[in-house]
C-alpha cells in the first residue's frame, strides 16, 4: 500500500503521473472517493505523464472518454450513472479489455463485480485542510 498527502491540485496531479510512469497496457485502475475529491485531477496528471497534451475532463455523461498517449490508448470511465453491473455489457465493456489499453475507472464501487481482481485502487479522501487529499493506493505489482 502507498499512501500520498497531497495540499493542492497540482499536487494531486502529480501522483496520478507518478503512478502513470509505473503502469504498463493492460492495467486497470479503479478510483473511489467523493464527489469532488480529486479522481479527474488523478486522472489528468495520470495522462499527461503519458504525453497526452489534450483537455482532460471527467466523462460523467458520456461513460467513456478515449485518449491516445504516447504508451497506449488510455480508456477513462465515470461510473457514476451506471446503476448495475450489466449495463456495462450493453456499452461494449469487454472490449476495452485487449491488454493494449489502460482502464481508468471513476466510481469503481458501482461495478466491482465487474472488475478484475489483480486492479490497482486508488482512493482519494478529503484532508484535514480544504485543498488536502489523503491518496491511498493498493493492488497490482506495485
Amino acid at each position: 500500500m502507498i499512501q500520498i498527502q497531497t495540499h493542492n491540485v497540482t499536487e494531486t496531479e502529480h501522483a496520478g503521473g507518478s503512478l502513470a510512469k509505473k503502469l504498463s497496457p493492460g492495467a486497470l485502475v479503479a478510483f473511489t472517493g467523493d464527489l469532488g475529491a480529486g479522481k479527474t485531477a488523478f486522472c489528468r496528471g495520470f495522462l499527461h505523464a503519458l504525453g497526452y497534451t489534450g483537455r482532460v475532463t471527467s466523462p460523467t455523461f458520456a461513460i467513456v472518454n478515449e485518449y491516445d498517449t504516447e504508451l497506449c490508448r488510455v480508456c477513462h470511465f465515470d461510473m457514476y450513472r451506471i446503476l448495475d453491473e450489466d449495463a456495462l455489457y450493453d456499452i461494449g465493456w469487454d472490449d476495452y479489455f485487449d491488454g493494449d489499453t489502460i482502464l481508468l475507472v471513476e466510481w469503481s464501487e458501482n461495478v466491482t463485480g465487474a472488475l478484475p481482481e489483480d486492479r490497482i485502487t486508488v482512493d482519494i479522501r478529503r484532508g484535514k485542510a480544504e485543498d488536502d487529499r489523503v491518496i491511498t493506493i493498493e493492488g497490482g505489482n506495485l
